[in-house]
C-alpha cells in the first residue's frame, strides 16, 4: 500500500527477520568437497566388511596400504586424491625395497594388496556417499608370470630335514609356546596338509578322542581364523600319536598350545608372529626360495597321499581344500573320521633314518 502511494522506503518492521536463503544454498556440500580423512574411510569400510565376515587379515592389509598411501601423499585428505596420485603411488611401491627380503616389492603384492585395497575402500566410499568417484577404479597392473624353477612342494630330503630339525629343536630363550610350535607344527602340517595358521592356533580343547583310539583335531575359526570360515574335524595320523603329540597336549595347560594371546585377548597378532618364526625355522633348514617354508607341506600332502592310494576327495577334506566340482549334494556327504583314519593309515610314515 505504501509503494502504491509512492513510498518506497525500506519497511523497518522487515528488519526483524533474517534474509531469506534458498534451501539449495543451505544444503551441505558433498563429503569430498568438505574433505575427510583417508584413514577414517578404512574404518568405515571395515564396519561393513566385518559384518560380511571378511578376514581381519584383510583389514590389516588394507590399513597398512592406506597408511603407506597417506605417507606417500603427505596428507590425509580424501577430497584431494586423484587418479594420478594412485598411479604415482603404484610406481612408488614397485620401486620400494621390502626390508624383510631386501628385494623390491613384487608386482603381485602391489596388485593384490595395494591396488585392491584402495579400490575396495574408495569403492565403499562412493557407494556410501563419502566420495563422488573412485580414483583407483581404472588403475591396473598386470604382474609378470614368475619363473618356476622347481616344484612348490618339499622334496623327500627337504621334508625329512625339517622334521629332523623339529624333533631335535632346542629351546633358546624363546617362549615355551614358540618352542612347542617348532617341535610339533611341522609334523602336524606334514600329516594333515593343513595351513600353518590352522595348526599354529590349535588349542588344547581342539584335540579330541573318539572311541578308544581315534584321535582327531577340530580346526575352527573360533581358535583364530580359518580361510573358509568353516570348522572341520581331521583325524590324526597314528605316527603323531606315537611321537607323543597327544601326551604333549594332555600335559599342556588349557587354551592355545603354540601361542600366547595378548592381554586384550588378541590372537591374530601373536599367530602371525608364530607363523613368522616357523617360516624362519624352516628356511634355515631349506634355504631354497623356490619353495615356501610353511606352504611347501600343503603342496606335498596331496601328491604323497595320491601315490599312497588315498582318493582325492578325502585328501581335500583333510587338508581343507575346496572340493572340485562341489555340488549341493556334497553338503550332505562329508568324509567321516573313521574313513579319514583308514585313509591316513595308508599315508607313509616319515622315516628320519633314511
Amino acid at each position: 500500500m505504501r509503494n502504491a502511494q509512492g513510498d518506497y522506503r525500506p519497511d523497518p518492521k522487515s528488519e526483524r527477520f533474517p534474509a531469506w536463503v534458498s534451501p539449495d544454498a543451505e544444503a551441505p556440500k558433498p563429503w569430498p568437497i568438505a574433505a575427510g580423512s583417508l584413514t577414517s574411510l578404512v574404518e568405515g569400510w571395515w564396519l561393513e566388511a566385518k559384518a560380511r565376515n571378511l578376514k581381519p587379515s584383510t583389514h590389516e592389509s588394507y590399513s597398512n596400504t592406506m597408511r603407506a598411501f597417506v605417507a606417500f601423499l603427505g596428507h590425509d585428505d580424501a577430497g584431494r586424491v586423484t587418479k594420478d596420485d594412485v598411479i604415482r603411488f603404484k610406481d612408488h611401491r614397485l620401486a620400494t625395497i621390502n626390508p624383510r627380503s631386501g628385494k623390491t616389492i613384487s608386482a603381485k603384492t602391489v596388485k593384490d594388496n595395494d591396488l585392491a585395497g584402495l579400490k575396495a575402500v574408495f569403492g565403499w566410499a562412493v557407494a556410501n556417499g563419502r566420495m563422488s568417484s573412485n580414483p583407483a577404479q581404472d588403475v591396473t597392473l598386470k604382474p609378470g608370470r614368475p619363473r618356476k624353477l622347481r616344484s612348490k612342494a618339499f622334496t623327500d630330503e627337504e621334508a625329512r630335514a625339517i622334521l629332523r630339525a623339529a624333533s631335535n629343536v632346542e629351546r633358546r630363550g624363546e617362549m615355551p609356546e614358540t618352542f612347542a610350535a617348532k617341535r610339533w607344527v611341522p609334523w602336524l602340517m606334514a600329516y594333515t596338509g593343513a595351513r600353518v595358521g590352522e595348526m599354529a592356533q590349535l588349542r588344547k580343547e581342539d584335540v579330541h578322542r573318539k572311541g578308544r583310539d581315534l584321535w582327531y583335531l577340530t580346526i575352527t575359526p573360533e581358535a583364530g581364523t580359518v580361510k573358509t570360515d568353516e570348522a572341520r574335524d581331521v583325524a590324526l595320523h597314528p605316527h603323531l600319536i606315537e611321537l607323543g603329540f597327544v601326551d604333549f597336549v594332555r600335559a599342556a595347560r588349557g587354551g592355545h598350545l603354540f601361542l600366547r594371546p595378548g592381554d586384550d585377548g588378541d590372537v591374530l597378532g601373536p599367530l602371525q608372529g608364530v607363523k613368522n618364526r616357523l617360516g624362519e625355522f624352516a628356511r634355515e633348514v631349506v634355504p631354497d626360495v623356490g619353495v615356501k617354508p610353511n606352504h611347501g607341506w600343503r603342496h606335498r600332502f596331496k601328491p604323497v597321499g595320491t601315490r599312497a592310494g588315498i582318493d582325492r576327495r578325502t585328501l581335500d577334506v583333510i587338508s581343507g581344500h575346496a572340493l572340485e566340482g562341489r555340488t549341493v549334494a556334497d553338503e550332505y556327504h562329508g568324509v567321516e573320521l573313521e574313513d579319514q583314519a583308514a585313509a591316513l593309515a595308508k599315508f607313509p610314515r616319515y622315516d628320519l633314518e633314511s
